[in-house]
């Protein structure tokens, strides 16, 4: 099992595409203004308390207010609460919390008028980003992901990740951030923790107090709305999750991204820095690894299966409906058989597809009808064995009496939606032809200027992939026409994400020519 990282950066922004085994798993955009991620932590002001939400809403910077409720204030709220207003009045002057006096806890089923008052300047983290017409969910139980382990403010917590089975390795990393942990942090132990030195967990550690230090400089003299701490970008973040031995390349296409990736797997894994290449080819670098084909063939209404069946994918506002059709897929066996083959193909194609488009909330999915209970079960469980890579919460109903399958899952993100339909090149919607139809014509016209009367040396042509097949069938391909005409051969290359007439001139270079 190999995992790749391809990061496309763009004019905007930065694409980010996680490769398993070539398969595309995850997709995500990163957008130069990258406000309200989650995990940033931000100085915010009480709006308004609504006791009969039991939450309240926050000013913090955002169009429309961010909602905070009671039962994500955390337990040691009292003591986050103390630790801000002392800061913000100068009276905390560090950010050790050694001589720090921590409060109570607050009651698990308490009022959010008891703790929290209008106009009060508070210290929250994004837990859900700004999704459709609502603003940022906010949490105040504070907490800072490193590599190894996460950093819990006004605690003296240790708690361990629960796939760590094995006992005494459980004990051995208890033991371990008891004797190094300051006072009044807690730690979570993550998963990848498991039998690495007390070096490296003891870095880990320093480098999360560094940046609770960084907040709490941040904080000094702040006023609201402001961001106090940003998370790191989605690739380190990607990186500082998944990153183990399984993981092969991360290619890269920017100079100054290539270095900082670099500097940051060197900083989390220093024997893993060479994995970290520049991507130097001509092509696009989500064509060269076939990233722009799987999108448009996974984010569709109408996604493909291997064997010839297909999913329909609906969104409504409340909720994502899945059809699973056989299509032409036929199986000696007969119609149960098909059925139950069909089915667990769609089940782990679905899988992929729901972390991959990052679907949240309630999803309904429509099996083909299978009369046996075993089959039944045997679909329920490998539903559950190809959902469990997925780091979202979510949790899978078995399947009902008509055949459905209800999963949920946590939405945290806006789902990552792109549009795979394009508007007809030709009449561009208007289903009235006015373009030539000789294409063909238009791009040897070009050809004609650039190298006769441009005189340029070498050339490239990128087309749509029907039009590559084109220029070059048969044996005297119209490639060779050129080669015989201008005495130079010029490489036809076609790209999956060009529209059926849209080409560009590349020169040696591999820079797009203006005509």
């Amino acid at each position: 099992m190999n995992y790749e990282l391809v990061v496309d950066s763009r004019k905007g922004g930065v694409w980010l595409a996680l490769l398993k085994d070539g398969k595309l798993i995850e997709l995500h955009e990163e957008k130069e203004q990258s406000d309200f991620a989650v995990g940033d932590i931000y100085h915010g002001k009480v709006r308004k308390v609504v006791p009969s939400l039991n939450a309240c809403f926050v000013d913090v910077g955002y169009e429309k207010d961010a909602f905070l409720h009671y039962l994500d204030l955390g337990p040691q709220y009292k003591s986050l609460n103390k630790f801000t207003q002392h800061t913000l009045q100068g009276k905390q002057n560090v950010a050790d919390l050694l001589y720090f006096k921590t409060e109570e806890d607050i009651a698990k089923d308490g009022k959010i008028t008891d703790v929290v008052s209008s106009s009060q300047h508070i210290m929250v983290q994004v837990a859900k980003e700004p999704i459709s017409s609502k603003g940022p969910r906010l949490s105040a139980e504070v907490t800072l992901a490193g590599r190894y382990l996460v950093l819990v403010p006004f605690s003296n917590k240790v708690s361990i990740s629960q796939k760590i089975k094995d006992p005494e390795e459980r004990d051995r990393l208890r033991d371990i951030m008891k004797s190094i942990k300051p006072k009044n942090f807690g730690v979570i132990i993550r998963t990848v923790a498991k039998n690495k030195k007390i070096e490296q967990l003891d870095q880990d550690l320093k480098n999360l107090l560094d940046k609770w230090k960084k907040l709490h400089g941040n904080l000094i003299n702040s006023k609201p709305p402001r961001r106090i701490l940003g998370e790191i970008n989605k690739a380190s973040s990607l990186l500082r999750d998944l990153l183990n031995a399984e993981f092969t390349n991360i290619h890269v296409n920017d100079d100054a991204l290539h270095e900082k990736m670099k500097l940051y797997v060197a900083s989390i894994a220093p024997d893993r820095e060479k994995i970290v290449k520049r991507y130097n080819g001509k092509l696009d670098i989500f064509e060269k690894f076939g990233i722009n084909k799987q999108i448009k063939t996974l984010f569709g209404k109408k996604v493909p299966l291997p064997s010839g069946g297909y999913l329909i994918i609906e969104h409504t506002e409340a909720m994502h409906v899945v059809d699973v059709n056989s299509g032409n897929r036929k199986d000696a066996k007969g119609q149960e058989s098909n059925a139950l083959a069909t089915n667990l193909e769609a089940a782990e194609e679905l899988a992929r597809v729901l972390q991959l488009r990052d679907m949240g909330g309630i999803v309904a999915v429509d099996f083909i009808d299978m009369h046996e209970k075993e089959n039944n079960r045997a679909l329920f469980d490998k539903m559950k064995t190809f959902m469990k890579p997925d780091r979202a919460k979510h949790n899978i109903l078995p399947p009902s009496r008509f055949g459905v399958i209800e999963i949920t899952r946590q939405r945290v993100r806006p789902e990552t939606d792109i549009e795979t339909s394009e508007k007809c090149p030709v009449c561009n919607g208007t289903g009235e032809i006015t373009a030539s139809i000789l294409f063909a014509d238009e791009i040897e016209n070009n050809l004609t200027y650039l190298l006769e009367d441009k005189k340029m040396k070498k050339i490239s042509l990128e087309v749509h992939p029907y039009i590559e097949s084109h220029f070059k069938r048969g044996l005297i391909s119209k490639q060779v026409q050129w080669f015989l005409k201008y005495k130079k051969w010029i490489r036809v290359t076609g790209v999956t994400n060009f529209h059926l007439l849209q080409y560009a001139f590349k020169n040696e270079k591999g820079k797009k020519i203006k005509i």
